[in-house]
């Protein structure tokens, strides 16, 4: 399973990419995660179906100083080039 996800709220300056690498990590997950200039974070998972489904559900809280408001999914194809391990972009 492959997915794009925005997250909005207070969700910057918060530690919240730190916390969804280690997140990910754990889970043997690949993709990466970045600041957006509108203050949002981006993210894009893959892995298999249960994996991503747990870390997409934590994001809706995010670390315990993160104030989520929203978390927009998209699915995307499966990417056979997909970067391996978990990143986090600047």
């Amino acid at each position: 399973m492959r997915v794009r996800l925005l997250i909005r709220g207070h969700v910057q300056g918060v530690g919240f990419r730190w916390w969804l690498q280690e997140t990910a990590i754990r889970r043997n997950l690949d993709g990466w995660v970045r600041n957006l200039p509108d203050g949002s974070v981006e993210v894009e998972l893959s892995g298999p179906d249960p994996d991503v489904k747990a870390v997409v559900s934590l994001c809706s809280e995010g670390p315990p100083s993160a104030a989520v408001s929203s978390v927009e999914q998209n699915i995307l194809p499966d990417a056979e080039n997909m970067e391996r391990g978990f990143h986090i972009r600047r």
